[in-house]
């Protein structure tokens, strides 16, 4: 794992296209920009893993609707 140390105003670049820029830190948050291509997927990771728990529980309830069939 690579650790930096930014300031605010301050960016790191990932490969070809991606730019994470420190925009204001305050009060002990952080808030960055994100910029990179359409096709490069950003998505916070609590919510990928709260999509994954939705998935599972559909799922049981699609197995559950074709027991009843």
């Amino acid at each position: 794992m690579l650790i930096l140390t930014r300031k605010e105003g301050e960016s790191i670049l990932i490969g070809e296209g991606v730019e994470i820029k420190i925009l204001e830190i305050s009060q002990g948050t952080v808030k960055i920009g994100i910029e990179a291509p359409k096709n490069v997927k950003v998505i916070r990771k609590e919510l990928l893993k709260e999509i994954g728990e939705e998935n599972i529980e559909s799922l049981k309830n699609i197995e559950k609707i074709l027991k009843g069939l």
